[in-house]
């Protein structure tokens, strides 16, 4: 009994080894599940979060390089804009000098006018700043662009400019002459010679400067002259007639060099000081050249002659020398100029000059005058291309003196014009002024016409 016994519980105690395994490996099945779920939860969430990553590098990528395209756009559009604005203000700067083009030549016969200040000439009013980098905002930013190493108003160095230019000149006078005794008032013994002169002058000039550097520049000019007076006089006495005496002459003037020179670095609102020296020759016909009418009766004839020359010279007959300050205060839209000048004319000696038969007439050492002159303005710039300008000149003449006296009935002439001048670029390089010039004292040209064309080569 006890035998069969045993074997029963060895099967029982195997069926519940059974039994028990069965359940332990349930249970840690039912263990294992839930944790492959959330595993299975988690690997999907972190796939979506690559993928979503993936996309944002993806588009981050594309951000990426439509930066680096709007970059180079950008930097292409600021080079464009600073050639843009280069040019602006090198049109602004020309607009701005071009209005003191005009005063060049439209000043008093034989005198200077206002120097030529180049289109070309600008204010650097700092250094240039690579792109990207951002530029220094505690500075002024610079109204005119920077075009050479150094400011300046003249010609730039190794630049060369031809200027033709052709002026008109008219002038009217009237005279009467008294020669005679009165013996009570208002009653004239003798003869009353009433004269009108008339005198018309076209210069054509070619002038060409060069800049040795940027602040100084050489200059020669050599005009050709064409002069006509038209003299009516007539005799205030009973029966008398008007006499007509017209001469001309024509022929080259007299040659001039000059030399300009900037003293400092001006620039906006900061005024320019140029230094002038000038020299002019004697290469014209000379006045005491030209044959002149008997003023009293002839030598060895019976005529009584008028006088006057038979032609008209084309220069002064005497050597000059030039020196002045000229200073340009720009203040844009405007620039303001002015200019002292002392022209010192040298004497010559041994002067005769011939009448109409042949004779010398022998004058001696003559001596003409100095001439202090001065003028003021102002340039107004109306655009980018065209300008306008009012200015003032006048000049002092001294009297002149023969042997060392003043010659008798010489007196110190005084010389104001009014100018008005208009200017407009057709090019970078070419520009035209116009200038007129009223007369405003007797002695003064009624009216001058000056047009020019300066060309920078």
């Amino acid at each position: 009994m006890a035998h069969l016994k045993l074997p029963a519980i060895s099967a029982v105690t195997y069926a519940v080894a059974l039994l028990l395994g069965g359940t332990a490996q349930a249970q840690s099945q039912a263990d294992t599940g839930p944790q492959l779920h959330a595993m299975q939860a988690r690997l999907e969430s972190l796939s979506q979060d690559l993928a979503e990553q993936k996309r944002l590098l993806q588009n981050l990528e594309a951000f990426r390089q439509q930066y680096f395209e709007q970059r180079g756009l950008l930097l292409s559009l600021q080079r464009q804009v600073a050639q843009q604005q280069l040019a602006l203000d090198e049109l602004r700067g020309a607009a701005s000098w071009d209005v003191l083009a005009s005063q060049r030549g439209a000043g008093t016969q034989g005198q200077p006018g206002q120097p030529e200040l180049m289109a070309q000439a600008a204010v650097k009013t700092k250094e240039e700043v690579p792109v990207g980098r951002q530029p220094d905002t505690q500075g002024r930013p610079p109204e005119v662009a920077p075009l050479f190493e150094q400011p300046g108003v003249l010609t730039p160095k190794g630049r060369y400019v031809l200027e033709p230019s052709l002026q008109y000149g008219y002038s009217s006078s009237n005279r009467v002459a008294l020669v005679g005794y009165t013996v009570i008032p208002a009653l004239l013994i003798g003869l009353i010679d009433v004269r009108e002169v008339k005198r018309n002058t076209v210069t054509a000039a070619l002038s060409a400067r060069y800049g040795l550097t940027n602040r100084f520049e050489l200059e020669v000019r050599a005009p050709y002259v064409y002069r006509s007076d038209s003299t009516v006089s007539r005799e205030n006495i009973a029966g008398a007639t008007e006499n007509v005496f017209s001469t001309s002459g024509m022929g080259m003037g007299d040659f001039e060099v000059g030399a300009r020179y900037q003293l400092n670095d001006g620039g906006i609102d900061r005024p320019f000081y140029i230094g002038t020296l000038r020299l002019k020759s004697r290469t014209g016909t000379d006045p005491f050249e030209v044959v002149t009418d008997c003023a009293q009766r002839c030598i060895g004839t019976n005529t009584t002659g008028t006088g006057l020359p038979l032609d008209l010279p084309t220069g002064s007959g005497f050597y000059s020398m030039q020196a002045g300050l000229t200073l340009l205060y720009p203040s844009d839209p405007a620039v303001f100029f002015g200019s002292v000048t002392y022209l010192h004319n040298f004497a010559r000696d041994n002067v005769s000059r011939t009448v109409l038969n042949g004779e010398k007439e022998f004058l001696g050492t003559i001596s003409p005058g100095a001439v202090l002159g001065f003028n003021f303005g102002m340039g107004l710039a109306l655009n980018e291309k065209s300008s306008f300008s009012l200015g003032y000149d006048h000049s002092s003449v001294g009297r002149t003196k023969t042997n060392g006296q003043v010659v008798p009935g010489s007196v110190r002439t005084q010389l104001g014009t009014l100018l008005l001048g208009y200017s407009y670029r057709f090019s970078k390089n070419t520009s035209l002024s116009v200038s007129v010039g009223a007369g405003l004292t007797t002695d003064t040209p009624d009216v001058s016409l000056t047009v020019r064309l300066p060309m920078t080569f």
